[in-house]
């Protein structure tokens, strides 16, 4: 083994700073209490289903009275969902107060706030990618984070063999999700133009959505770092690329 590491075979792994693993907790345990409450939504919304009663489409704030409308004259079934209503309740406000934390962190972050200026990009998806990275300083370039985060085409090599498959899915997932996640909403959902849209459409016209989705994740991966190092903000134009290369 000593042999092995005089040769380099073995290379440094990279240990987050404290703040970054605070950072981490935050997003983690909020991402928990999320995925808790949305399972005892669901599990009210199945097991009422089976008495005929539909919840229907209602949203977070209306939830719980949307339940007890339902149940008004069944007190026994009200008994049974009222032990659900109080945990959810309790998660939800758990899940603001941390969300606040959150909010909080990012506005007082100048590294959040400019990589907030990249469309389709919100507090959590950069604070996400700030507790993830870390130090932007130990990657060379740009274009290495993408690869990184498990967005680059995993590689298949065997004696003539040499093809591409789907992207690798190595490093981190919640990064991964969140880049999906910004790019889904950038091209679906923002109306706003920008030089990045046209791009990932015009390969939405040619291979797919969900292909253009994950390219333009990449692509925002590398953009972010690159805002990061530069010390700028999201230029909106091709001309003021350009005029910044």
């Amino acid at each position: 083994m000593a042999q092995m590491m005089r040769v380099g075979l073995y290379r440094p792994v990279h240990v987050k700073t404290l703040r970054s693993q605070k950072l981490r907790m935050l997003l983690t345990h909020r991402k928990l209490l999320q995925a808790k409450a949305i399972a005892v939504e669901n599990d009210l919304r199945a097991t009422l289903r089976n008495f005929g009663l539909k919840v229907g489409m209602v949203g977070t704030a209306r939830f719980e009275a949307r339940i007890k409308e339902l149940v008004e004259n069944l007190p026994d079934l009200a008994i049974l969902v009222e032990p659900l209503l109080i945990v959810r309740r309790v998660l939800r406000e758990q899940i603001a107060i941390l969300h606040r934390r959150l909010l909080a962190i990012v506005r007082d972050d100048e590294v959040c706030r400019r990589l907030m200026t990249i469309p389709g990009v919100g507090p959590v998806v950069a604070l996400t990618f700030r507790a993830t990275i870390d130090v932007p300083a130990r990657f060379r370039k740009s274009k290495s984070v993408g690869a990184v985060l498990g967005l680059t085409c995993s590689k298949y090599q065997s004696g003539e063999v040499d093809r591409s498959g789907v992207i690798s899915r190595c490093g981190d997932e919640m990064m991964r999700a969140m880049l999906y996640e910004a790019a889904h909403i950038m091209l679906v959902r923002s109306t706003k133009w920008s030089w990045l849209k046209p791009w990932a459409m015009k390969i939405a016209r040619h291979r797919g959505l969900k292909k253009a989705i994950v390219a333009l994740a990449r692509r925002l991966a590398v953009i972010m770092h690159r805002i990061w190092v530069d010390g700028t903000e999201f230029r909106w134009t091709r001309e003021q690329v350009a005029a910044a290369a």
